[in-house]
Protein backbone atom coordinates (compact mmCIF):
# COMPACT_ATOMS: atom_id res chain seq x y z
CA UNK A 1 0.00 0.00 0.00
CA UNK A 2 1.11 3.15 -0.68
CA UNK A 3 -0.05 6.90 0.55
CA UNK A 4 2.57 9.56 0.15
CA UNK A 5 2.69 12.56 1.93
CA UNK A 6 0.88 15.49 0.28
CA UNK A 7 2.15 17.79 -1.00
CA UNK A 8 4.93 16.19 -2.71
CA UNK A 9 7.74 19.12 -3.51
CA UNK A 10 10.35 19.03 -5.82
CA UNK A 11 13.40 21.98 -7.02
CA UNK A 12 11.00 23.33 -9.05
CA UNK A 13 7.51 21.71 -8.51
CA UNK A 14 4.56 20.99 -6.28
CA UNK A 15 2.86 17.58 -6.69
CA UNK A 16 -0.83 17.05 -4.72
CA UNK A 17 -4.27 15.60 -4.87
CA UNK A 18 -6.87 17.29 -7.46
CA UNK A 19 -9.26 19.98 -5.51
CA UNK A 20 -12.44 21.11 -6.52
CA UNK A 21 -10.99 24.53 -7.95
CA UNK A 22 -8.50 22.84 -10.15
CA UNK A 23 -11.64 22.97 -12.41
CA UNK A 24 -10.48 25.84 -14.83
CA UNK A 25 -6.91 24.63 -15.14
CA UNK A 26 -8.16 20.85 -16.12
CA UNK A 27 -10.47 21.88 -18.19
CA UNK A 28 -8.03 24.55 -19.86
CA UNK A 29 -5.09 21.30 -20.12
CA UNK A 30 -8.29 18.78 -21.40
CA UNK A 31 -10.19 20.83 -23.96
CA UNK A 32 -7.25 21.48 -26.37
CA UNK A 33 -6.81 19.56 -29.21
CA UNK A 34 -3.17 19.41 -29.13
CA UNK A 35 -3.18 18.18 -25.82
CA UNK A 36 -5.62 15.24 -26.57
CA UNK A 37 -4.06 14.39 -29.35
CA UNK A 38 -2.42 11.21 -27.89
CA UNK A 39 -5.12 10.58 -25.24
CA UNK A 40 -7.89 7.96 -25.80
CA UNK A 41 -10.37 10.55 -25.38
CA UNK A 42 -11.13 13.48 -27.40
CA UNK A 43 -11.06 17.21 -25.85
CA UNK A 44 -13.65 17.62 -22.86
CA UNK A 45 -16.25 20.14 -22.78
CA UNK A 46 -16.44 21.72 -18.88
CA UNK A 47 -18.86 19.28 -18.14
CA UNK A 48 -16.48 16.27 -19.14
CA UNK A 49 -13.34 17.98 -17.59
CA UNK A 50 -15.95 18.24 -13.97
CA UNK A 51 -16.34 14.66 -14.28
CA UNK A 52 -12.85 13.96 -15.08
CA UNK A 53 -11.63 15.63 -11.94
CA UNK A 54 -14.30 13.89 -9.38
CA UNK A 55 -12.41 10.42 -10.48
CA UNK A 56 -8.74 12.29 -10.21
CA UNK A 57 -9.40 13.58 -7.35
CA UNK A 58 -10.16 10.28 -5.17
CA UNK A 59 -6.88 8.60 -6.85
CA UNK A 60 -4.59 9.40 -4.20
CA UNK A 61 -3.26 5.89 -2.90
CA UNK A 62 -2.13 2.57 -4.35
CA UNK A 63 -3.99 0.07 -2.10
CA UNK A 64 -4.60 -2.91 -4.37
CA UNK A 65 -3.72 -3.80 -7.56
CA UNK A 66 -5.72 -1.98 -10.15
CA UNK A 67 -5.50 1.49 -8.06
CA UNK A 68 -4.27 4.69 -9.42
CA UNK A 69 -2.82 7.48 -8.39
CA UNK A 70 -3.19 10.45 -9.93
CA UNK A 71 -1.74 13.95 -9.05
CA UNK A 72 -1.69 17.52 -10.06
CA UNK A 73 1.23 19.18 -10.68
CA UNK A 74 1.56 22.31 -9.75
CA UNK A 75 4.40 25.39 -10.60
CA UNK A 76 4.44 27.22 -7.44
CA UNK A 77 5.74 30.48 -9.30
CA UNK A 78 3.20 30.46 -12.43
CA UNK A 79 0.47 29.30 -9.35
CA UNK A 80 -1.56 27.12 -11.24
CA UNK A 81 -2.08 23.48 -12.46
CA UNK A 82 0.04 22.76 -15.99
CA UNK A 83 -0.29 18.95 -15.76
CA UNK A 84 -0.82 15.38 -14.47
CA UNK A 85 1.51 12.77 -13.61
CA UNK A 86 -0.23 9.04 -12.64
CA UNK A 87 1.35 5.70 -11.33
CA UNK A 88 -0.96 2.97 -11.78
CA UNK A 89 -0.32 -0.44 -9.88
CA UNK A 90 -0.51 -3.01 -13.05
CA UNK A 91 0.03 -6.69 -10.80
CA UNK A 92 0.98 -7.37 -7.58
CA UNK A 93 2.16 -10.56 -8.44
CA UNK A 94 4.80 -9.30 -10.64
CA UNK A 95 5.12 -5.54 -8.89
CA UNK A 96 4.73 -4.11 -11.82
CA UNK A 97 3.23 -0.26 -12.61
CA UNK A 98 2.90 2.28 -15.14
CA UNK A 99 3.60 5.52 -15.18
CA UNK A 100 2.13 8.73 -17.37
CA UNK A 101 1.85 12.33 -17.63
CA UNK A 102 0.01 14.98 -19.52
CA UNK A 103 0.98 18.46 -19.35
CA UNK A 104 -0.13 21.66 -20.74
CA UNK A 105 1.79 22.63 -24.21
CA UNK A 106 2.64 25.93 -22.12
CA UNK A 107 4.63 23.75 -19.39
CA UNK A 108 6.38 22.11 -22.84
CA UNK A 109 9.99 22.30 -23.24
CA UNK A 110 10.92 23.17 -19.09
CA UNK A 111 11.61 19.52 -18.21
CA UNK A 112 8.66 19.62 -16.01
CA UNK A 113 7.45 16.81 -16.99
CA UNK A 114 10.79 14.72 -16.27
CA UNK A 115 11.03 16.35 -12.75
CA UNK A 116 7.51 15.19 -11.74
CA UNK A 117 7.57 11.56 -13.63
CA UNK A 118 10.77 11.01 -11.73
CA UNK A 119 8.86 11.49 -8.58
CA UNK A 120 6.47 8.88 -10.22
CA UNK A 121 8.93 6.44 -10.49
CA UNK A 122 10.37 6.60 -6.89
CA UNK A 123 7.17 6.40 -5.30
CA UNK A 124 6.77 3.32 -7.83
CA UNK A 125 10.42 1.94 -6.46
CA UNK A 126 10.50 3.28 -2.74
CA UNK A 127 7.01 3.15 -1.74
CA UNK A 128 5.45 0.66 -3.68
CA UNK A 129 8.50 -1.70 -3.85
CA UNK A 130 7.78 -2.20 -7.29
CA UNK A 131 9.88 -4.34 -9.81
CA UNK A 132 9.26 -3.20 -12.81
CA UNK A 133 7.85 0.49 -14.36
CA UNK A 134 7.18 0.60 -17.48
CA UNK A 135 4.96 3.86 -19.75
CA UNK A 136 3.68 3.99 -23.21
CA UNK A 137 3.01 6.44 -25.74
CA UNK A 138 1.79 7.00 -29.26
CA UNK A 139 5.39 6.07 -31.86
CA UNK A 140 4.29 10.05 -33.07
CA UNK A 141 4.79 11.49 -29.78
CA UNK A 142 8.00 12.02 -29.91
CA UNK A 143 7.97 14.39 -26.81
CA UNK A 144 6.43 11.84 -24.70
CA UNK A 145 8.92 8.90 -25.66
CA UNK A 146 12.00 11.97 -25.18
CA UNK A 147 10.38 12.55 -21.46
CA UNK A 148 10.85 8.56 -20.99
CA UNK A 149 13.87 8.03 -22.21
CA UNK A 150 15.39 11.27 -20.28
CA UNK A 151 14.11 9.00 -17.34
CA UNK A 152 16.61 6.32 -18.64
CA UNK A 153 13.87 3.77 -19.40
CA UNK A 154 14.63 1.94 -22.46
CA UNK A 155 12.45 1.18 -25.34
CA UNK A 156 11.57 -2.59 -24.89
CA UNK A 157 8.73 -2.36 -28.35
CA UNK A 158 7.23 -0.88 -30.88
CA UNK A 159 3.96 -2.13 -31.32
CA UNK A 160 3.09 -1.68 -34.70
CA UNK A 161 -0.58 -1.22 -35.70
CA UNK A 162 -1.96 -2.74 -32.45
CA UNK A 163 -4.80 -1.00 -32.04
CA UNK A 164 -8.05 1.47 -33.54
CA UNK A 165 -6.85 4.85 -31.96
CA UNK A 166 -9.25 7.25 -32.79
CA UNK A 167 -10.52 5.29 -36.13
CA UNK A 168 -7.46 4.46 -37.44
CA UNK A 169 -4.66 1.34 -36.72
CA UNK A 170 -2.08 3.26 -34.31
CA UNK A 171 1.17 2.19 -33.29
CA UNK A 172 2.60 2.51 -29.80
CA UNK A 173 6.08 2.44 -27.81
CA UNK A 174 6.91 0.64 -24.52
CA UNK A 175 9.50 2.09 -22.08
CA UNK A 176 10.73 0.28 -18.99
CA UNK A 177 12.60 0.87 -16.29
CA UNK A 178 13.64 -2.18 -13.58
CA UNK A 179 14.04 -0.98 -9.34
CA UNK A 180 17.64 -1.97 -9.90
CA UNK A 181 18.68 0.37 -12.87
CA UNK A 182 16.52 2.89 -10.96
CA UNK A 183 18.91 3.00 -7.98
CA UNK A 184 21.65 2.80 -10.06
CA UNK A 185 21.00 6.00 -11.74
CA UNK A 186 20.28 7.71 -8.53
CA UNK A 187 23.37 6.54 -6.81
Amino acid sequence: MLRPDYPIRTARLVLRPFAESDLDDVHDLRSRPEVSRYLYGEPLSRDEAREFLGGRMEAVALEKEGDSLALAVVVPRLGRVLGQVSLNWRSAEHAQGEVGFVFHPDAQGHGYATEAAAQMLRLGFEGLGLHRVYGRCDDRNTKSAAVMERLGMRREAHLVENGVFKGEWGSELVYAVLAREWKERQA
